[in-house]
């Protein structure tokens, strides 16, 4: 099970595809609760790509076989050697820390989170970041490994050529990497605006009347969708990479401006008082043309193959076949539902998991039901995370004056090396973190499939454990007898 878990994972989880796909996307990551966040909620913008990776920091190339994509951003500023714009991670790092999805970590903490980013630094960064860029905490280039640990992200995916990747290749790698970031000019939508246009001219654009003239990432995947529905040949679907279950603050809804005021009093009330020409306009606008649902746009269209199903299903309804058009319309919902689940599925391993933790309970791994609340908050004050040399996740776990050690990952949580007991209780906090949690947090029904059956492996290996742990029964005791009769007294056995 150890063995083929990661191989699946990968298979499952980057959807963005081979390097014999081509793609570009909207990155929209949600809302920290931090910063500007904590008022505007916004969040952030990114480009994806399936055929570019990096090739440094800040020089573009194609993918080579085996590699997944990459995502391309700009912030107010990295805090690297030089002001760049801009900078390119590949995917898997940029969204969990590690190229490899099978060494993803599991949970989310800012530990973890912290030594991801110093791994990063270390890996990625050695040329653009030196030690003095590695001190500074609030420097942005931590944003560019590890963001689903932080937030939720979701890609708004289209498909391109090769010769639409070769020329922004060569552009990019051209031009000077000079950061020119402004907030009402040249924020990190505008720059994905300038990098979805450079492939389809006029696919993103600025909404003057959502945004007040300025551009947010939430208008960018919002006009690349609408395009995308103009154009059902680009084949249209979203990712979904779900913050990690864990102890980091869940991310916030990401918001453009009308609807920022549509839903937060704070702006609310001023504007009724001393706007109240302004607040009419803005929620109209909000109503007519603002509306956008990045957990609908996902459910809506999961995967590529549903996009291409999608796409036979128009030509089904052109020619009036009815017979193809109902094959096709339940081709469309058993691809969703194998994909996204249905209620009945989410809820029968709800139970599933109710009664393992009962059990957990019997057995004295936790003490009451409860304390599964708790098991993540445990491992982030008495754990501390480090990587070993072929890179994987590990943590060194402070229990009663004795260190055990635990994998984070799905390669390394079953090794021999890691802590059954610490192993199951974190995969039974991870999953019931997930089950417990909202629609928009909450991972595919494909990958939440193999991480339930990392869970039973690691139930079998803590229970096997106990097995070979537990003390051999004391034989049973005899129970005193009447004594002996007359006749026997003095004789031998």
């Amino acid at each position: 099970m150890p063995r083929t878990i990661p191989i699946l994972v990968c298979a499952l989880l980057l959807l963005a595809g081979a390097p014999a796909r081509a793609d570009v996307g909207v990155v929209l990551n949600e809302a920290l609760g931090s910063g500007g966040d904590r008022i505007s909620a916004t969040g952030h913008s990114g480009v994806y790509f399936s055929r570019i990776c990096p090739e440094t920091a800040v020089k573009l190339r194609f993918c080579r076989p085996g590699e997944q994509g990459s995502v391309l951003s700009t912030y107010t500023g990295f805090g690297e050697s030089r002001p760049y714009e801009w900078n390119i991670a590949p995917l898997g790092v940029f969204v969990y820390g590690e190229a490899n999805a099978s060494q993803w970590p599991l949970v989310g903490t800012q530990n973890i989170k912290s030594a991801i980013e110093a791994a990063y630094r270390k890996k990625y960064l050695a040329a653009v970041c030196p030690a003095e860029c590695g001190a500074d905490q609030k420097a942005d280039w931590r944003y560019m490994a590890g963001a689903g640990l932080s937030r939720n992200v979701y890609i708004f995916v289209v498909e391109t050529t090769e010769e639409q990747d070769r020329e922004l290749i060569e552009k990019f790698n051209r031009l000077p990497n000079q950061n020119h970031f402004n907030l009402l000019t040249r924020n990190c939508a505008d720059f994905t605006r300038e990098v979805i246009n450079t492939y389809f001219p006029h696919a993103a654009s600025k909404e003057y009347l959502n945004d007040f003239g300025m551009s947010s990432p939430k208008a960018m995947a919002r006009s690349l969708t609408r395009y995308a529905q103009k154009h059902p040949e680009l084949k249209f679907h979203v990712l979904h990479f779900p913050q990690l279950p864990g102890t980091l603050k869940r991310s916030g809804t990401v918001r453009d401006g009308t609807e920022q005021l549509y839903h937060s009093i704070l702006f609310l009330v001023p504007l009724a008082a001393f706007a109240d020409y302004v607040l009419p306009a803005a929620l109209v606008s909000y109503e007519i043309t603002g509306r956008l649902d990045p957990v609908k746009e996902w459910q809506e269209h999961p995967t590529i193959e549903e996009a291409e199903i999608s796409s036979r299903l128009r030509e089904a309804k052109a020619e009036q076949d009815r017979e193809q058009l109902a094959e096709l319309k339940r081709a469309d919902r058993q691809e969703r539902e194998r994909v996204l689940g249905t209620r009945k599925v989410w809820e029968s391993y709800r139970r599933q998991l109710h009664a393992r933790i009962e059990q957990a309970v019997e057995s004295g791994l936790l003490p009451s039901p409860d304390a599964v609340d708790s098991i993540l908050q445990e491992l982030e004050k008495s754990g501390t995370p480090r990587f070993d040399a072929r890179g994987g996740l590990w943590m060194d776990v402070a229990e009663a004056g004795h260190v055990s050690r635990l994998g984070l990952t799905a390669r390394n949580l079953l090794s021999p090396e890691s802590d059954p007991r610490l192993a199951y209780r974190l995969m039974l906090a991870r999953t019931d973190r997930i089950l417990r949690g909202p629609k928009r947090g909450r991972e595919s029904l494909l990958l939440f499939r193999r991480n339930w059956a990392l869970m039973e492996a690691a139930a079998k290996r803590n229970a096997a454990t106990l097995v070979v742990l537990r003390p051999p029964a004391s034989p049973p005791q005899e129970r005193p007898g009447p004594p002996p009769a007359d006749d026997a007294a003095g004789g031998d056995d």
